[in-house]
């Protein structure tokens, strides 16, 4: 199916209406369409062709904004890559995925680079004469447009590919969902190299949506952000709005209408909290292979208050337990399908057939789905902690602890041991003014949990493993027993 370049219709459309606001400087979507077409022909001078899949590797920015579509009107695939990697990692991404160019900030943290990759500085891509040729005007919804890598968090980070159309119907799912209102403004605070943070961008020229950006969160500003009346949208996960609420000192206006709350399960504890300060939280759950959320609970589902909700217009999700759709509330393997399903892992073939079968995705995760039709996440598979035969969600015990006052952060993991095969082990941040002993967690553990899932030993440190988009890496965990990180502080 042929669509028009969504940057190219949105500037004829509505050219005036503001497209990007970074601080004090607004840009309409004219403005942003006449710059991505000057980056587009200054890239066809470097030689950037229809095709080529080029690395992106750059903070949150207007500039940014401009590169992903100056690429999408060369018709070359943006590799978004993860400005927090190490070089090491960086590299790899770039030889794993045959990327032909590198365009950066700033050059020193890629230094130096294979022969034949060709770095792009922002400074001198700035200086570059443009070249007049073809420019992309329409999309083929099947194209690659994105590839973004996994975080990893199960061996080598796999390359997701992302169509244009999975884009489309992520866009139009979240639509339907959320509703559109003139006014919509997007408060964007997770990167944009992250499936969360790209997405919102490409709802923007999809809709007509201004998008507000920061160049890395701020739990205060992004507050005031909110309480000025400039966005009405935010995207979150558990850690952000957290700090957000410990800053929050009055109640957000009317204007804002929603919290959408990703990165996997929520504490109940932050969810309570954000209900009795009327702040709209939208649980949602996605992942990169789905061009972000495939299941959403507004905020009028009280009852259901801790579930993902159901799943958006166009998706399909099933549970599936050996080899079987599983009954309601049955815990299994968490399957999807729907037209924002990835097209597959950058060649891994074999990989992508283990994953996508008959148009279904098995995402690794593990949750059930209730009488209703609601989802409930309970875990990554590869997660899941069975001590003497029996499952332990670690997002279940992690949300007990987060239910303490004293615990800002936590994070749960399995530790060998000779009777039960593993048990349970709690890493745990407290708050800067709050005391707490190991025993008195346990106490509150045992209060709230079965035996078998209270940790049997708590370790207090300074910070837990996140990557850049908060979510917890919990197979650094162990690594923090010798790390920097323990203190011994409780």
């Amino acid at each position: 199916m042929i669509v028009p370049n969504w940057l190219h219709q949105r500037a004829f459309l509505t050219p005036h209406r503001i497209a990007l606001y970074e601080g004090e400087k607004e840009i309409t979507f004219s403005e942003l369409h006449e710059l991505a077409k000057k980056k587009a022909k200054q890239l066809l001078r470097l030689g950037v062709k229809k095709g080529d899949i080029v690395a992106v590797h750059m903070k949150n920015s207007a500039k940014m904004v401009e590169i992903i579509h100056a690429l999408q009107y060369v018709g070359a695939i943006a590799l978004l890559q993860n400005i927090r990697l190490t070089r090491e990692e960086l590299i790899w991404q770039l030889r794993d995925s045959q990327a032909s160019f590198v365009i950066c900030d700033h050059a020193q943290s890629l230094q130096p680079m294979d022969n034949d990759i060709q770095l792009i500085e922002w400074a001198e891509l700035e200086t570059v004469p443009e070249q007049e040729g073809m420019l992309q005007t329409t999309y083929n919804l099947d194209d690659v447009a994105t590839i973004m890598y996994t975080s990893g968090t199960t061996g080598k980070p796999k390359g997701v590919m992302q169509t244009y159309g999975n884009h489309w119907w992520s866009a139009i799912g979240s639509a339907l969902n959320l509703g559109l209102h003139m006014d919509d403004c997007w408060l964007a605070a997770v990167p944009f190299f992250h499936v969360s943070g790209f997405s919102i961008l490409m709802r923007s020229v999809i809709y007509g949506m201004s998008v507000y950006i920061l160049p890395q969160f701020d739990a205060k500003k992004a507050n005031e952000i909110i309480l000025q009346q400039k966005a009405t949208i935010m995207s979150v996960v558990s850690t952000m709005l957290q700090q957000m609420l410990r800053e929050l000192n009055e109640p957000y206006p009317s204007t804002f209408r929603c919290m959408l709350l990703g990165g996997g399960p929520a504490p109940r504890a932050l969810l309570d909290e954000c209900a009795r300060r009327h702040i709209p939280v939208y649980q949602t759950y996605g992942m990169t292979e789905t061009a972000s959320q495939v299941v959403t609970l507004p905020p009028e589902y009280l009852s259901k208050r801790g579930s993902a909700g159901k799943p958006l217009f166009p998706v399909q999700i099933r549970i599936e337990k050996d080899g079987k759709e599983a009954k309601a509330n049955e815990a299994g393997e968490i399957v999807v399908k729907g037209p924002n399903v990835m097209k597959g892992y950058l060649y891994r073939e074999e990989e992508t057939k283990k994953v996508l079968k008959d148009g279904w995705f098995y995402t690794g995760d593990i949750g059930y789905v209730d009488e209703d039709g609601f989802l409930y996440v309970l875990d990554r598979r590869s997660d899941l902690i069975i001590s003497g035969g029996e499952n332990v969600y670690p997002a279940e015990v992690e949300s007990v602890l987060l239910e303490h006052k004293a615990v800002k952060e936590a994070g749960v993991i399995g530790i060998d041991d000779e009777k039960w095969g593993q048990v349970p082990c709690a890493f745990v941040v407290v708050h800067e003014d709050e005391v707490v002993t190991e025993e008195e967690l346990q106490q509150f553990c045992e209060q709230k949990l079965a035996k078998y899932k209270v940790p049997k030993q708590f370790y207090f440190v300074n910070n837990l493993p996140r990557n850049a988009s908060n979510k917890l890496l919990r197979r650094e965990l162990l690594s923090l027993l010798t790390g920097e990180g323990r203190s011994d502080e409780r």
